[in-house]
């Protein structure tokens, strides 16, 4: 098996995919409730049915290949190769591949920085059939010796090339740190317009392909910066992802990690119920249970803007605002999303009732910016949850100012206010 050599701690900051864009709130989150609706149209797509049929890699046979959500909201900046080429990635926590569009491209998409040519490193090279990692492939072939993969997303986009390692820079500028010998794919056919902002993806999943299994630092963070601010966001690997200093410590609250067989790559959270204005929802215990076939349950993402809650549960949250909320209810679809409110004329505050997810071991008690979305400019104040099928998602919308910790070695999540723009 491969394996990265990797220093105890890393960070690399993580920029929004609308940072540059110069847009309004309103503007923004349309935006991000757009890519919202596909993402989880994604992610339930292969949540009830795990395999689509694709073409196999180099190869016209049908094979099952797995669906993955694909697309984010994050982008993060590395280099590749030796000498180095600079180009940015999507950050998944939903899935687990490395890739990035490698020369000479039988067919590539647009991307913002050069195409990764492997015959300009000295450092890249193939992966056999036999390895680890190519068995960890959820779909691949051997050609030559070489291990040559299909990667498939939700939105029928893909990625096909070859498994190889080569040494990644994480960091940046002066501070950048080299790791060599790191799992990536080399994707000479890459279809999908969602790739487009990024020359390939990160996957942060918990499988042995994915950059946390493959450093070997066992836990990693992100503290993600306000929805409408352009300041970076910081995520931390090993060592640095650390949420025990300063007073706050005291209020970290830590949950244990669900898996799903069928699932391997997500983070599934208890979810056990939901408080609105004080007062727990008649929410079905089974709303949020993960269920022994593999459907259902309660997964974090850092993908997905909005949070998504299965009907059982959105009914009762929808139902809670509508009648606490004092304002007038108004159309939403512009926007995108389904509770919204007329703001008043005249008024520089309005209330709303607080809102807390509660799991097992620990409850979050979300701030208003975390849930609610208000803009003058059209005179809106919406909920930032819908209601989803099958699988309910903690969106980043909700993570906002959160220092969240994926502990893979203890199988938890910790979380605990902070301030992302000065971490």
């Amino acid at each position: 098996m491969v394996r990265c050599s990797s220093p105890s701690g890393l960070r690399v900051e993580l920029t929004h995919v609308d940072s540059d864009g110069n847009f309004s709130k309103f503007e923004l989150l349309r935006r991000a409730a757009m890519r919202s609706s596909h993402r989880v149209a994604r992610l339930t797509a292969g949540h009830s049915a795990a395999e689509v049929k694709a073409a196999a890699p180099g190869g016209s046979s049908q094979v099952e290949a797995p669906v993955h959500p694909g697309n984010g909201e994050f982008l993060m900046d590395l280099a590749i190769g030796t000498p180095s080429l600079a180009y940015s990635a999507i950050l998944d926590t939903g899935s687990d591949l490395i890739w990035t569009q490698c020369k000479p491209c039988l067919e590539c998409f647009s991307q913002p920085t050069a195409v990764f040519d492997p015959s300009n490193s000295s450092t890249y090279k193939k992966l056999p059939c036999s390895g680890d990692l190519c068995q960890a492939l959820p779909t691949s072939r051997c050609a030559t010796s070489a291990c040559e993969y299909l990667y498939t997303y939700g939105d029928s986009s893909s990625t096909q090339g070859v498994l190889a390692s080569e040494t990644f820079g994480f960091g940046g500028g002066a501070n950048a740190t080299a790791v060599p010998g790191v799992a990536f794919g080399c994707g000479d056919t890459n279809q999908g317009s969602g790739f487009t902002q990024a020359g390939g993806i990160v996957g942060l999943g918990r499988g042995p392909l994915s950059l946390i299994s493959q450093l070997g630092l066992g836990k990693f963070s992100y503290c993600l910066t306000s929805f409408n601010q352009s300041k970076k966001s910081p995520l931390l690997f090993g060592s640095l992802a650390d949420l025990s200093a300063g007073e706050a410590a005291t209020a970290v609250q830590t949950i244990p990690l669900l898996k799903n067989p069928q699932q391997p790559s997500f983070y599934y959270l208890p979810l056990k119920g939901i408080t609105v204005g004080g007062a727990r929802l008649q929410i079905p215990s089974s709303a949020f249970a993960l269920q022994d076939d593999g459907t259902g349950g309660v997964i974090i993402d850092s993908g997905t803007s909005i949070t998504y809650l299965v009907a059982a549960g959105y009914r009762q949250v929808k139902r809670a605002f509508l009648n606490q909320v004092q304002l007038p209810v108004a159309d939403g679809s512009d926007v995108g999303l389904d509770v919204c409110f007329s703001l008043p004329a005249e008024s520089s505050s309005v209330e709303v009732p607080k809102l807390t997810f509660n799991f097992d071991g620990a409850d979050l008690d979300l701030p208003a910016e975390n849930y609610i979305i208000a803009d003058s400019s059209t005179g809106l104040l919406c909920l930032t949850i819908m209601g989803s099928r099958g699988l309910s998602i903690i969106g980043n919308f909700q993570q906002q100012n959160l220092h969240v910790l994926y502990d893979l070695k203890e199988e938890a999540l910790s979380f605990v206010s902070a301030q992302c723009d000065t971490l």
